[in-house]
């Protein structure tokens, strides 16, 4: 098959997840894919990493392998893929840009492949999925990124191959980021499993997790509301 006919289908499912006629989802979905709503999720999962390392030494080796993570995952996404592959963002396509349903001229930077928003998400998720090894939070982390994809598609600025080559990449940095962290931390210290109602098997308190949890519930009624409240 033809790179136009991919090309084709791509842009088909584009226009299907791209934009609506409700102003409040507009608002809703701006709030979502912006950096700035989810600093508290951050500070959050940096308290459950604080509150549950035992020694300085673990704590140092968790925060290399989310820089090694993020480097890997940003790195590539934003300063190498993007200026050397140079594919239009779907925003600002000469071609396509007029049949795109564009939110408050929100068009991003000139070149959309592929999606850091998609990789980066997917690899703090998936990090902390590894790390932690609790249920819930696993679920809640990977419904956010995928959440955050769809944003992106709503407003236009990526094609979803855009997309899921993001998530893969992601996917990737955050095994690698994980692995540095592993390998180097059981390399010092014994490996150890936690049997306790109170913990998971890597040691991680479920109350600290609740805490996490309780942040991104927070988050999304903020998000919800944010349209209809007054700005303070």
């Amino acid at each position: 098959m033809s790179f136009e006919f991919w090309q084709h289908i791509d842009e088909a499912v584009l226009l299907w997840f791209n934009g609506s006629d409700s102003l409040y989802l507009d608002n809703v979905v701006m709030a979502f894919t912006s950096g700035l709503t989810w600093i508290p999720l951050y500070v959050a999962l940096l308290y459950l990493v604080i509150k549950n390392s035992e020694n300085m030494p673990q704590f140092s080796l968790i925060v290399l392998g989310v820089i090694v993570t993020m480097l890997l995952s940003d790195g590539l996404a934003d300063y190498i893929a993007k200026p050397y592959v140079a594919r239009w963002r779907p925003t600002n396509d000469p071609v396509l840009k007029y049949s795109i349903d564009v939110v408050g001229n929100y068009r991003e930077t000139s070149y959309g492949f592929f999606s850091a928003h998609a990789s980066n998400t997917m690899a703090v998720a998936l990090f902390f999925c590894q790390l932690v090894r609790n249920r819930a939070l696993s679920i809640a982390l990977i419904a956010w990124s995928l959440m955050s994809c769809w944003t992106r598609l709503y407003l236009g600025v990526h094609y979803p191959s855009d997309i899921l080559v993001g998530l893969m990449w992601g996917c990737v940095s955050a095994l690698v980021g994980y692995f540095c962290y592993r390998k180097i931390y059981f390399t010092i210290k014994p490996r150890l499993r936690y049997v306790s109602s109170q913990y998971t098997s890597t040691g991680y308190s479920h109350q600290d997790i609740d805490v996490v949890l309780l942040t991104m519930a927070v988050l999304l009624l903020y998000i919800a509301f944010s349209p209809i409240i007054p700005c303070f």
